[in-house]
């Protein structure tokens, strides 16, 4: 699944251990029936019958080691034994997914249907993801908008369009070129065909003037194929709208940006980064990497006071607005109608400038008024782009941006981002 472990206070751990979960009901089974057999509670000929029934089961079905594995991918996977301690809750978006992936890895199946796998994955899990697909001997069908990962690990593609699904062999970039190639031979046939169509309507009309029973036969003959040719005759669909955005900014700042010091952090007294220097001047464009769980996102919301620093300071130069991404769209109100969401960080705006705002980002009519809780994760990251635009802030801090979008709305923040002059 694309949104990933909801049971928050439950251990790491745990939470891989649920793909075993009948072989924990046979092992506590097991350890009952032990209990009674040792006791002697009840019809030891029965019990002794079932224990040995469910011993060959739970041993043949993998119940001796089933607790090594889930350590074993764990520890494969970068958790240590700490972390895997940890409640989900506590854990980064890129280990709640490594959690799913160990899950899957777990479960033992031979068709996999993964949704947005690379969501939240840092680059070398995204590398491990991608060699084990690679090598992978069963089948799986990918929901992905990373096209780089795509290239690497399909060789068909099944694009869902205007309704309808269609099937293209290769993978991603083969079928951008099938689909263009295809697009240009529909609207070939399609011009073609209703050239022919005019002509041949033409030779009825020219016909019906003669009014000779010979001429009547063309003309109902030449009608017959007007109308298989209007039958056949598809117009060529236009492709799905997609958005189109300029991240503009209020005013222009100093030269320094933002300028750190020895900045650390931690929590409950246990550091999660310390010594962070930073010195960032106007129109740099910098990438924060670094693996799951390393404090990536926790010094973004440093910077943008969520956190306080256990030590060392930051500050920001004249001038300077920020605007901040969160990967996990906390910020997005459940109970507002998408309108509302817009409209009451931006109060000085009229309705009719709302909603055109909102048009851009392809919720028109009644789309504006659908709850926040009912949006896919991709139109919650078109809330907060949205957002992001009015604020025409000059220092953006992008967390994830691209989690959640599909392919064109990621070309179209590539292009905001290239011509942004914050």
């Amino acid at each position: 699944e694309q949104h990933v472990c909801r049971e928050d206070g439950r251990r790491a751990y745990d939470e891989v251990l649920s793909v075993f979960s009948e072989l924990a009901d046979w092992e506590t089974e097991l350890e009952e029936l032990n209990l009674r057999i040792s006791r002697k509670m009840g019809d030891l000929d029965r019990l002794v019958e079932r224990q040995t029934e469910l011993q060959e089961r739970f041993v043949s079905a993998g119940g001796l080691t089933y607790k090594n594995r889930v350590r074993s991918a764990l520890l494969g996977l970068g958790f240590d034994d700490a972390q895997m301690s940890l409640p989900v809750g506590a854990l980064s978006g890129g280990q709640k997914a490594k959690l799913q992936l160990a899950k899957m890895l777990l479960g033992g199946a031979n068709l996999l249907l993964l949704d947005e796998p690379t969501n939240h994955l840092d680059i070398a899990s995204v590398e491990w993801l991608e060699d084990f697909l690679k090598n992978y001997r069963g089948a799986y069908l990918v929901i992905s908008h990373d096209r780089y990962f795509l290239d690497k690990i399909t060789s068909r593609t099944f694009e869902l369009e205007n309704k309808k699904l269609t099937v293209y062999k290769g993978n991603y970039t083969a079928f951008l070129a099938q689909k263009e190639e295809r697009r240009l031979s529909k609207e070939r046939q399609y011009v073609n065909t209703t050239r022919e169509i005019a002509r041949l309507e033409g030779v009825v009309a020219q016909q019906r003037q003669w009014n000779r029973e010979k001429n009547i036969r063309t003309a109902e003959s030449k009608l017959k194929v007007i109308e298989r040719l209007e039958r056949d005759l598809e117009k060529p669909e236009r492709d799905p709208e997609s958005i189109r955005f300029h991240f503009a900014i209020r005013r222009t700042g100093g030269n320094d940006v933002l300028t750190a010091e020895d900045l650390a952090l931690g929590f409950d007294g246990a550091p999660l980064f310390r010594g962070v220097n930073l010195h960032i001047q106007r129109g740099e464009r910098i990438f924060l990497i670094g693996p799951n769980g390393c404090g990536k996102t926790s010094l973004f919301k440093t910077l943008f006071g969520l956190y306080s620093p256990t030590a060392g300071h930051y500050r920001f130069g004249a001038g300077v607005e920020t605007g901040y991404y969160d990967q996990i769209q906390s910020g997005l109100d459940p109970q507002k109608t998408v309108l509302d969401e817009i409209w009451d960080r931006y109060p000085k705006m009229t309705q009719t400038e709302v909603r055109n705002a909102l048009a851009v980002f392809l919720f028109q009519a009644d789309d504006v008024f659908k709850p926040v809780s009912a949006l896919s994760g991709g139109e919650r990251a078109r809330v907060l782009l949205l957002q992001l635009m009015l604020s025409r802030a000059n220092f953006l801090l992008l967390d994830e941006p691209t989690n959640h979008l599909d392919i064109a709305s990621r070309e179209a923040l590539e292009q905001a981002l290239a011509d942004y002059e914050g």
